[in-house]
C-alpha cells in the first residue's frame, strides 16, 4: 500500500524530531510505499537539506509551517485577494460571508468558557475505527452536549474548504475582518474569563499564532496528486503534522493514524509559558490545541501513543480507550549485546548519571544524595556523563551544578563532569558499563531512553517516579520519589552493597528491554496496524466516467502486489502455461506479436 507519512519539524531534515525512528519505520516496513510530507519549522531547517532517503521513499513534498508572506503587514478592511499560489482568486462578498462565519465559530468555540474540557466527553464511532470515514463525512460520533467541539469543527472545515477553492487563506487570518472577529467572540457571553481581558495587542498576537497554527490548510496537498493518492495517513505527532490529515479524511475518506511520542498538548502549554505573552494570549492558544487535539483524536482510527504518560494526556483530550495502542519506540540494542551479555555488574564503588543537563534532570539533588552516599561508602565515585541540552539556561545549570560538586567536595576527584561529545570519549555501551549503577534524578522525564539503553547494558538502576519511568522499569530497578535526595540515596547504596541483587536486577532488566523496547517489536506493531486499518477501510471508488457509472469501480491499492514481483513472473509474455499456479489461472494475456502463435484475445 501507500502510505502518507505527516511530519511537522521532523523528518527528513537532519536536526528533526522523531527523525531516527521516522528512518527505522521507512526502512524496516519494505513492503509499502511511502509518500513523506514534511512541515518546516523555521527558515533554517528548511534550507539545510535532507537526510539520505531509502529506496521506499517514493515521492517528498515540504512546506513551511508558516506563510510566506507572514512579515507582510495586515490588509485593511475585507481583503480582496487570498493565496499565494497561481490558482489564488479574489473574495466576493459570499466568500467573505463564508470565511466570517467560519472563522466566528472557530473563534467562538476556542474563546469558550467551557472550551479547555471540550472533547472530553466525546464519543467516538461505534465501530472503533473512527466512523464510516466516508468523503465528507465528520468520522466519529459526537454526543449532543459536546456544541464546543462541533462548533469548532464545523469552523475548521469550512475554513479548510474555502481555502481548497480559492488557493489559501493568508492574509485572510491577518486581516482587520479577522480581528474583529477575534475581539467578538472574546466578548461574547459565555467567553471565559481570561479571554474577556484581551486587548487588541494580544487579539494581533493570536491572529499571528492562528495563521501559522492554520497554515497547512493553504497548502496543495488535497487532490488526487497529493494525500488523495495515498492508501492511509500516518502522522508522526498531533497538531500541525495532523491536520492534513484530518483534511484528507474529510476530502477522500483516507484513514487516519495518529502516533505521539511525547505529550503534544503538554508541549503546547509549555512552549506558550516561555515566550512571555499575556494571560489571554495563552488561554487562546491553551483552548484552541486542546480543541484541535479533540478532534484530531475522534477523526484518527488509531492512534498509538509511545507510554501510559503520554496515553493519559490523550485520554484527557478525548480520545476513545478503544482507539489507543500503546507502541513503544524502539531502540538499537545490538551495540550494547556484548555488555548485556557479559554478566559484568560492574564496579562496586561508582555511581552514572547519563543524559542532556537541564534543570528538568535535577542533577542538585543527585549531588546532594550522593553527599550522603560518600557518608557510608568513602571511595565511592559519581560520574556525569552529559552536555547542555542547548539554551542558555542549561549552560548555565551545568555551571551551577559544578559549583555545588566543589561545594560539597573541596578535595575534588569523587565527581567527574565528562562530555560524550568530546574527543576520546568513550562509547555508550563503555559508559554505562563503568559503573555498578546507573542514576535517573529527574523531576520531569518523558520516555526515559537513557534508562532503557541501560536496561539493555544489564545495569541495576535507580530513578525518580517520573513519566513513563515506571512503566519502563517495571520491578527490575529501584524507584523512589522525585526531589528527595535522601530516598535516592538510600537506594544507591542498597544496591552499591549487593553485588548479587545487582546482577539479578540487571540481568532481568535487560530480558525486559528486549522484549519490549526493540526496533523489531516497533516494527512488527505498526506492520500490523496498517494491515489493520486498511482490513476495516471502506472500498474506495474511482470518480465516475459517466451517468451508468456514477460512482465508478473499487479503487486498488495505490502499488499492487505484483509490482514487487522480480524477474519473469513479473512479465506474462514470459510466464509458460505449467508455471502459473492453479489460483492464478483465467485468462491468457496476449502479447504483441503472439497472436500468429494461436494466441486468442483475453
Amino acid at each position: 500500500m501507500r502510505i502518507g507519512l505527516l511530519t511537522e519539524g521532523g523528518y527528513p531534515y537532519p536536526d528533526g524530531e522523531s527523525g531516527l525512528w521516522c528512518d527505522r519505520l521507512v526502512r524496516g516496513i519494505a513492503q509499502h510505499e511511502f509518500d513523506l510530507f514534511a512541515l518546516s519549522r523555521s527558515t533554517e531547517q528548511g534550507e539545510q537539506g535532507w537526510v539520505p532517503l531509502p529506496m521506499q521513499v517514493s515521492r517528498v513534498r515540504t512546506a513551511p509551517v508558516w506563510s510566506a508572506d507572514e512579515s507582510a503587514p495586515a490588509p485593511r478592511g475585507l481583503f480582496g485577494r487570498v493565496g499565494s499560489g497561481g490558482g489564488a482568486r479574489p473574495y466576493g462578498r459570499r466568500e467573505r460571508r463564508r470565511f466570517t462565519a467560519h472563522l466566528t465559530a472557530l473563534a467562538s468555540s476556542v474563546c469558550a468558557a467551557d472550551g479547555s474540557r471540550a472533547g472530553s466527553g466525546a464519543v467516538d464511532g461505534a465501530d472503533g475505527y473512527g466512523g464510516t470515514g466516508g468523503a465528507g463525512g465528520s468520522g466519529g460520533g459526537r454526543t449532543a452536549g459536546d456544541a464546543v467541539g462541533e462548533r469548532f469543527a464545523q469552523g475548521l472545515y469550512g475554513l479548510a474548504e474555502l481555502a481548497r477553492e480559492h488557493g489559501g487563506l493568508a492574509p485572510a487570518l491577518r486581516s482587520e475582518t479577522a480581528v474583529r472577529v477575534l475581539e467578538a467572540a472574546c466578548h461574547a457571553p459565555g467567553a471565559g474569563r481570561t479571554v474577556q481581558a484581551a486587548a487588541v495587542p494580544d487579539l494581533l498576537v493570536f491572529a499571528r499564532e492562528l495563521d501559522r497554527a492554520l497554515h497547512p490548510l493553504s497548502l496543495d496537498w488535497y487532490d488526487e496528486e497529493g494525500l488523495g493518492a495515498v492508501d492511509l495517513c500516518h502522522a508522526t505527532s498531533g497538531g500541525a503534522a495532523a491536520l492534513p490529515g484530518l483534511l484528507v479524511k474529510r476530502f477522500f475518506g483516507v484513514p487516519l493514524l495518529v502516533t505521539e511520542y511525547g505529550a503534544r498538548l503538554r508541549a503546547h502549554h509549555l512552549a506558550a509559558a516561555g515566550t512571555g505573552a499575556g494571560a489571554p494570549v495563552r488561554a487562546l492558544l491553551a483552548g484552541f490545541h486542546r480543541l484541535l487535539a479533540a478532534e484530531v483524536y475522534r477523526q484518527a482510527a488509531i492512534v498509538t501513543p509511545g507510554d501510559t504518560h503520554a496515553r493519559r494526556w490523550q485520554e484527557r483530550c478525548g480520545a476513545g480507550r478503544e482507539k489507543l495502542r500503546t507502541v513503544h519506540p524502539g531502540m538499537e540494542s545490538d551495540r550494547f549485546t556484548e555488555l548485556g551479555e557479559s554478566g559484568d555488574g560492574g564496579p562496586d564503588d561508582t555511581l552514572v548519571w547519563v543524559g542532556r543537563i537541564e534543570p528538568a534532570k535535577d542533577l542538585v539533588a543527585l549531588l546532594r544524595a550522593f553527599a550522603e552516599v560518600r557518608r557510608s561508602v568513602p571511595a565511592a565515585r559519581l560520574r556525569i556523563i552529559g552536555a547542555p541540552a542547548g539554551g542558555p539556561e542549561d549552560a548555565a545549570y551545568l555551571a551551577h551544578c559544578r559549583a555545588l560538586a566543589d561545594r560539597l567536595f573541596p578535595a575534588g576527584g569523587p565527581v567527574s563532569f565528562e562530555d560524550p561529545g568530546a574527543a576520546g570519549a568513550a562509547d555508550p555501551a563503555k559508559t554505562y558499563g563503568a559503573g555498578g549503577v546507573v542514576v535517573l534524578s529527574s523531576v520531569a522525564e518523558g520516555f526515559p531512553t537513557g534508562l532503557v539503553e541501560a536496561m539493555f547494558c544489564g545495569r541495576a538502576t535507580v530513578s525518580t517516579d517520573v513519566g513513563a519511568v515506571v512503566e519502563v522499569i517495571g520491578g527490575t530497578g529501584l524507584v523512589v520519589p522525585p526531589g528527595n535526595p535522601g530516598a535516592l540515596a538510600d537506594a544507591c547504596l542498597a544496591l552499591l552493597r549487593d553485588p548479587e541483587r545487582r546482577a539479578r536486577l540487571g540481568a532481568a532488566a535487560r530480558a525486559r528491554a528486549l522484549e519490549l523496547f526493540t526496533v523489531e517489536q516497533n516494527l512488527a506493531a505498526f506492520r500490523g496496524i496498517y494491515l489493520e486499518l486498511m482490513a476495516h477501510a471502506p472500498v474506495r471508488r474511482r470518480a465516475g466516467s459517466g451517468a451508468a457509472e456514477p460512482d465508478g469501480g473499487p479503487r486498488p491499492f495505490a502499488t499492487p502486489p505484483e509490482a514487487h514481483v522480480m524477474g519473469p513472473w513479473a512479465d506474462p509474455c514470459t510466464v509458460p502455461a505449467d508455471r502459473t499456479p492453479s489460483w492464478a489461472a483465467g485468462p491468457r494475456t496476449v502479447c504483441a506479436g503472439a497472436r500468429g502463435a494461436g494466441g486468442t484475445d483475453a
